[in-house]
């Protein structure tokens, strides 16, 4: 039944039963339902009601997601109660606080079952419950959809606190639920944090609401009222002021409204609450912390250095074993302690603030000591970020850096979230911290901002205090972090020994360390395998290279996103070299997937994926979109740092500006690059191929062929392109045979892609049309057609010059299913003679629908099996439209009817 508005949200007591039940319900693994967690919030006094939010949430059929998202404190809770409250629903509402626990999927079915039976929606017996806490049968939740699908009135199901919910597996069947359910399911989501749902699928499709931290952020109006809650009634000006100084934060509203209560002049007092806090520190020292007993002062002022605590850490700062009893006591009295669940307790941050003034005031010195204390302790819990946070502001850099390198936390300077704010917190290292693991973060730190010299001088360090420890064996986890740091220094230098080497040595080490710490840290293993990859791809050891970067590439764990998603865009340059484009688009598919799924910042996905796109571009003639490409790329850090992304760049760059006629300005910057490269040392085969044979193409631009063979001769580069750009030389300067012995010493089947086939087949066919055998040149033009055509590779045709042109316009029938050529490779008077005489005025038989349906597929370039999938039609239905189209258009062919259908404007 709906929430009455006028009664509010029933609750029930926690050890109620369920409805229908004889006995409590049990998750699986026997524990007891605690229906404590189905009841819906009640609503204080002092609560505003706010139409403009409630409004927000409505109870159409609009969406299907409403979220609620924003920090703690900000009034998310409420306003949801509050709208159930206020609003008569059409249908029924069912609430459940989410707890960490139900990260097990069984555990957080069962839940939101119980919670809907609780709150009296009639469920099928065959939907069941789930056996065990660790999964659901899918099976299932498909029961439970369907059930939901058929309901004339949706549920509204809420689930707060949704941010202790990072299962994947809990969001994909809830997504499938939302998905299938239909206008049965209306699913409320309230968090702290963005829930593991595809919410970009939601907003593609307008199917969500969203209400967030700016929302819910009070505007001077509300704060009115709530003072006027308070007792307080305040001057507009004043209103307003406390309003924008709290930035509209419920929670920090409520707190000025309550230490004013107190004041004999409100107004006086919260205007200088604005200026200074003075005033609210006496009032909150004497009216809250003055009344607590001696014990609980003391957990006070000591906790107040914790974001949160736990008891036992209380304990740890107290040296008493209180902290339980004492915290839960302040919890419950409302003094500005909260609960967080799972033992855990926060002080509003105001208060703890001015608790940490009062400390150092009262104990000089102490606080340093309680940070110490509270690292080691949160150190040894698990919790191994919070304790470096503490023993960083107790300047403790040598433990904190040891924890680092002990526990193999060194790889997360370079991916993850928490990348930055570990970079962030050892920026203020003391520089008389030392040690190796001092030595090592911060060599990290100087590798991850691409200054290897300084890097490497802080490995030289690190290395030698290692070497030097009187007979006692170095750290394994230290001598693991400090392979890794080469194998990162190998790749900046393009030095692929150097990273061969070290990570031989990581290997090594890494056998050495127990198998639990290794499994919790598959970021190393991955960012070293990309690192590696990386250096032998400069290198040119295409295939080393890719079963590195294939391995790093197939590693999991969220730590492991970013060298994931750059080893794919490096497998992708990979296949880009071996001439197989459509691979390398799949790859940087997959690796835009993974940066999506990670949420990685875009400036992460330039680079590498760029250098490939602008690359693609230039083979499909896609010359704005090759240029925007190029842009992007040179923006990234990759530009600057990474030299096998330089030189493609550089490559890129060139060949963009032999396609676009800017011959002179092509073969400078190719002239640069050809005696000079981004790393020391010489350049990898696959560079300098790639340069000899831009300047072969723009010296033959020029019609200087044999300019064009000596920049061949000068790279020594022997790579099939090299050979197909020497026989396009050879062509030119009317070598026809010697061209046709080069083009022979090509392999056959030496892996290549075909963007190298096609290029090998045209200047085949060249060569035969040279030595007379027109006959051959189309057969093989034909070949090279039927190769470029999947991966529309339109530059070979483009660059393959005049002769292309006239053998397409005296046999325009090699073209009629190549639509996607430049159109202007075909014009000339022989092939506008050649094109049809029929003209736009000249009179037609009109078209059928089903003629015109099938017409405007060929115009798509669908193939007479795909324009017979479309339509449902037999493929020699489809032949017979086409030969009437063609008789009704006076014209042959397929490519010639979609050209005189557009000058009819009939498509």
């Amino acid at each position: 039944m709906p929430l009455s508005p006028a009664a509010g949200p029933p609750v029930r007591p926690a050890d109620a039963p369920r409805r229908g039940s004889a006995r409590p319900a049990r998750i699986p693994g026997g524990d007891p339902v605690l229906a404590a967690r189905f009841a819906v919030p009640p609503i204080p006094v002092t609560f505003v009601h706010r139409p403009r939010l409630v409004e927000r949430l409505g109870d159409g059929p609009g969406t299907s997601l409403l979220l609620v998202n924003a920090p703690a404190g900000a009034g998310k809770t409420l306003l949801v109660a509050d709208w159930l409250a206020t609003t008569r629903l059409r249908g029924s509402a069912v609430w459940l606080t989410v707890e960490r626990e139900d990260n097990a999927p069984g555990v957080f079915w069962a839940y939101l079952l119980e919670a809907v039976r609780h709150h009296g929606v009639a469920l099928p017996d065959d939907i069941g419950c789930p056996a065990r806490a660790s999964e659901v049968d899918h099976s299932l939740l498909a029961r439970l959809a369907a059930h939901l699908s058929r309901r004339e009135d949706p549920v509204v199901l809420v689930l707060d606190e949704f941010e202790h919910v990072s299962s994947a597996e809990v969001a994909s069947g809830l997504h499938f639920l939302l998905g299938h359910a239909g206008p049965g399911l209306r699913l409320v989501l309230i968090s702290r944090t963005e829930p593991s749902l595809p919410l970009h699928r939601y907003r593609a499709s307008g199917n969500t609401t969203e209400i967030r931290a700016a929302d819910l952020a009070f505007r001077p109006r509300e704060t009115a009222a709530l003072l006027r809650r308070h007792g307080l009634d305040l001057s507009a000006g004043t209103i307003r002021s406390l309003t924008e100084r709290t930035g509209g934060w419920a929670a920090g509203l409520r707190l000025s409204a309550l230490a004013a209560q107190g004041a004999a002049d409100p107004e006086a007092y919260l205007k200088e609450f604005e200026a200074c806090r003075s005033t609210v520190a006496d009032f909150l020292l004497a009216e809250v912390l003055d009344t607590q007993p001696a014990e609980a002062q003391d957990l006070l002022l000591r906790t107040s250095v914790l974001e949160r605590v736990h008891p036992d850490l209380a304990d740890a700062l107290t040296g008493r074993p209180d902290g339980a009893r004492i915290l839960a006591d302040l919890a419950r009295a409302d003094t500005f302690v909260e609960a967080l669940g799972h033992g855990w307790y926060r002080c509003h941050p105001l208060f703890a603030e001015i608790l940490r003034v009062h400390l150092a005031a009262r104990s000089p010195g102490l606080e340093r000591a309680l940070h110490r204390r509270a690292a080691r302790w949160l150190i040894a819990a698990g919790h191994l970020t919070d304790g470096l946070v503490h023993a960083a502001a107790a300047g403790d850099w040598e433990f904190a850096a040891t924890q680092v390198v002990d526990q193999l936390t060194i790889g997360r300077l370079f991916t993850g979230r928490g990348a930055d704010r570990l970079d962030r917190l050892f920026a203020d290292m003391a520089p008389d911290a030392r040690g190796p693991a001092p030595e090592l973060v911060r060599a990290a730190r100087d590798l991850a901002r691409h200054d290897v010299d300084r890097g490497l001088e802080h490995l030289r360090r690190a290395e030698a205090l290692l070497s030097a420890r009187d007979g006692e064996d170095a750290p394994a986890a230290a001598l693991l972090s400090l392979a890794h740091l080469r194998v990162l220094a190998g790749r900046l230098l393009g030095s692929a020994d150097m990273a061969r080497t070290a990570a031989a040595e990581a290997a090594r080490w890494e056998e050495d360390l127990p198998a639990g710490l290794l499994r919790q840290h598959p970021e190393l293993p991955a960012l070293r395998l990309t690192d590696l990859g990386s250096a032998l791809l400069w290198k040119g050891s295409l295939d080393a290279a890719e079963t590195a970067l294939s391995a790093a590439a197939a590693t999991d764990g969220a730590t492991t996103a970013c060298p994931r998603q750059e080893s794919l865009t490096r497998l992708a340059l990979i296949d880009l070299l071996r001439g197989r484009p459509g691979r390398a688009e799949v790859r940087l598919r997959k690796a835009e997937a993974e940066a999506e799924r990670a949420g990685l910042p875009p400036d992460s996905r330039t680079g590498a994926g760029q250098l490939v796109l602008a690359a693609l571009a230039v083979d499909r003639d896609d010359l704005p979109a090759a240029r925007a490409a190029i842009d992007l790329a040179t923006g990234s850090d990759a530009a600057d740092h990474d030299p096998a992304v330089a030189a493609g760049i550089a490559i890129v760059r060139a060949r963009t500006l032999l396609a676009e006629g800017r011959t002179r300005a092509a073969l400078d910057l190719l002239d640069g690059l050809e005696h000079g490269g981004p790393a020391a040392g010489p350049p990898p085969p696959w560079v300098r191929e790639g340069v000899a044979v831009a300047l072969c193409t723009g010296h033959l631009a020029e019609g200087d062929p044999a300019a064009a063979l000596r920049a061949l001769e000068r790279s020594g580069a022997d790579g099939p392109e090299c050979a197909v750009a020497a026989a396009r030389a050879r062509l030119a300067a009317g070598e026809s045979r010697h061209a046709l012995r080069i083009l022979d010493a090509i392999p056959e089947h030496d892996g290549h892609g075909p963007a190298v086939t096609a290029r090998v087949l045209l200047a085949r066919s060249q060569a035969a049309l040279a030595l007379g055998d027109e006959a051959a040149a189309q057969r093989l033009l034909a070949r090279a057609l039927t190769v470029a055509r999947p991966e529309r590779l339109r530059r070979p045709f483009r660059d393959a010059g005049p002769w292309l042109a006239r053998l397409l316009r005296s046999r325009p029938e090699l073209v009629d299913s190549h639509g996607w050529l430049p159109p202007d490779l075909l014009r000339g008077p022989t092939g506008e003679a050649a094109e049809d005489t029929a003209t736009a005025d000249d009179p037609v038989e009109p078209l059928s629908d089903r003629e015109l349906d099938v017409l405007r597929l060929a115009a798509q370039m669908l193939s007479t099996d795909e324009i017979a999938a479309e339509l449902i039609l037999s493929v020699n239905t489809v032949k017979t439209h086409l030969k009437s189209i063609n008789r009704k258009l006076s014209v042959t062919g397929r490519n010639r009817a979609v050209r005189r259908a557009r000058a009819l404007h009939l498509l």
